[in-house]
C-alpha cells in the first residue's frame, strides 16, 4: 500500500502549555498526535500464529468478520473522500493518514481471514459518499461507539484466554489505532465547530443530530437480532459479545471494563486533547443505578 499523505516536519516543536480549543495550536496538536504516533507495520509481513484446532474453530465462528471487513472498507472510503476537501496542509496529511490506516485495517482482516480459512460473504461496493462531511462524521461517531465496547471485549478476550497471546499481540496495533482515530475525530469536531463560518453552524449541528439518530436507530435494529437478520446479529456482537467469547459478564461489569480500558488506552496521548465524552458519559450515568461491586469480588 503506497504512502499517500503529504510530508510534514516531524521535528517541528509542538505548541507548549495550554491552548484554546479551535486555536491553531489545537489544530497542530490534534494533527501531530495522529501523524507522530503512526505505526509503519505492513500487513503483508504479519505472521499469523498457528492455532490449535479448538482455538481456530472458536475464532472463525465469531459472527463479526463479514461486517468488520465491510466496515473498514467503508470507513477508508469515507475518510479518504473527506480528506480530498481539506485545504489546511497538516490537517489534510493527518486525515489522509487516517484513511490509509483504515484501509490497512481492512487488509489485516482480509489477511487473517485467508490465513484461518474464514469464508466471507461477497463484499459490497464501496461507493464515494455524496456528502463527504456527513460520511466522515458518521464514521467517526460510529467508531467512538464501537471502539468503546471493542476495547472492553478485547480485554475480556485477552484475559479469558479466548485470544491466545500471539493473536493478542498481532491485533494490538489495530486497537491502538482505533484509539488514535477517535481521539483525532472528536478533536477535529471541537476545532471545526469553532472555525467554521457562522452560517454553516446550523447545517453542521443538524448533521450531528442526524448522524446520532442514524447510529442509534441502526443499533436498535442490531439489538433486535431477530430471525435471519444476519447483519443485525453480527453487529450486535459489539453489545453482547462477551457471550460469544465464552464469558458471562453482566452489563454493569462490561461497562466498567470498557470505561477502564477506554481511559487506559487514551491516557497515553497528549492530555491537552479532549476525549470522547458521549458514550463514556452515558455509561457512567447508567452505572449510577447499579450497585458498585464489592471490594475483592471476583468476576
Amino acid at each position: 500500500m503506497a504512502r499517500t499523505w503529504g510530508d510534514y516536519d516531524s521535528a517541528a516543536p509542538l505548541p507548549q502549555g495550554c491552548f484554546r480549543l479551535g486555536s491553531s495550536e489545537h489544530l497542530t496538536v490534534l494533527s501531530r498526535m495522529l501523524l507522530d504516533t503512526h505505526d509503519p507495520y505492513r500487513p503483508a509481513l504479519i505472521e499469523w500464529p498457528k492455532l490449535d484446532a479448538e482455538t481456530q474453530d472458536k475464532i472463525t465462528s465469531l459472527p463479526i468478520w463479514d461486517i468488520a471487513v465491510a466496515t473498514e472498507g467503508r470507513a477508508s472510503m469515507n475518510v479518504k473522500t473527506f480528506a480530498e476537501l481539506i485545504r489546511q496542509p497538516l490537517l489534510k496529511a493527518a486525515t489522509e493518514m487516517n484513511a490509509f490506516e483504515e484501509a490497512r485495517h481492512k487488509l489485516v482482516l482480509a489477511d487473517m481471514v485467508q490465513a484461518y480459512g474464514i469464508v466471507l460473504e461477497e463484499e459490497p461496493a464501496y461507493l464515494r459518499p455524496r456528502d463527504p462531511e456527513f460520511a466522515f462524521m458518521r464514521t467517526g461517531y460510529s467508531e467512538c461507539i464501537d471502539s468503546f465496547f471493542g476495547f472492553g471485549l478485547f480485554k475480556i478476550a485477552k484475559d479469558s484466554g479466548f485470544f491466545p497471546p500471539e493473536l493478542v499481540d498481532t491485533f494490538e496495533p489495530v486497537m491502538r489505532e482505533e484509539g488514535r482515530h477517535i481521539l483525532f475525530f472528536v478533536n477535529w469536531v471541537a476545532w471545526w465547530r469553532r472555525n467554521m463560518p457562522w452560517w454553516r453552524r446550523p447545517l453542521f449541528e443538524a448533521k450531528v443530530i442526524a448522524v446520532w439518530f442514524c447510529l442509534i436507530w441502526e443499533r436498535i435494529d442490531m439489538a433486535k437480532g431477530m430471525g435471519n437478520n444476519t447483519r443485525a446479529q453480527d453487529n450486535n456482537f459489539t453489545l453482547n459479545g462477551s457471550k460469544e467469547l465464552g464469558v458471562e459478564v453482566s452489563f454493569p461489569e462490561l461497562a466498567r471494563i470498557c470505561l477502564a480500558e477506554n481511559d487506559r488506552r487514551l491516557a497515553i496521548y497528549d492530555q491537552r486533547l479532549i476525549r470522547p465524552r458521549f458514550v463514556p458519559g452515558v455509561m457512567r450515568f447508567v452505572l449510577r443505578f447499579f450497585k458498585a461491586p464489592k471490594a475483592g469480588a471476583s468476576r
